[in-house]
């Protein structure tokens, strides 16, 4: 099997890819939530079953309070592009260890981090995103 994750003729790869990693979610496991105040991330999972959330807390957007939830696996692939400002995060709802790789537009920065997380499961989390998952 070959799935392709990313060319540089897509619409979706409109921005550089400065850095790629890998990470893994064990069966049942959640990680959430982030928000980039910069970068787009660009996920890709490899291998399992996951539940991606993406959650619009940006009070000017038309999409506010709206959240959309897709499921992606090495089975049903997609590129799941995330913009700047959005609150974004996964569960693996499959059976083996999950494998996304991220693309993101910008490097990491390990002194100034772009990254807004917030402790997942909190009040603080339930207060900003009304999210409950199916799974």
């Amino acid at each position: 099997m070959v799935s392709e994750v990313a060319r540089a003729s897509w619409d979706e790869i409109d921005l550089p890819i400065e850095q790629v990693h890998i990470t893994t979610t064990l069966p049942g496991r959640v990680r959430a939530w982030g928000l980039h105040q910069v970068s787009t991330d660009r996920l890709f999972v490899v291998r399992g079953l996951v539940s991606i959330v993406v959650y619009d807390g940006r009070e000017e957007s038309v999409t506010y309070g709206c959240a959309n939830e897709f499921r992606v696996s090495e089975r049903n692939p997609g590129l799941l592009v995330i913009p700047p400002n959005l609150y974004h995060g996964w569960k693996n709802i499959g059976t083996d260890e999950a494998f996304i790789v991220n693309m993101p537009s910008s490097q990491y920065d390990y002194d100034e981090p772009d990254a807004l997380d917030l402790p997942y499961p909190s009040s603080d989390a339930e207060a900003i995103i009304p999210f409950r998952s199916r799974s």
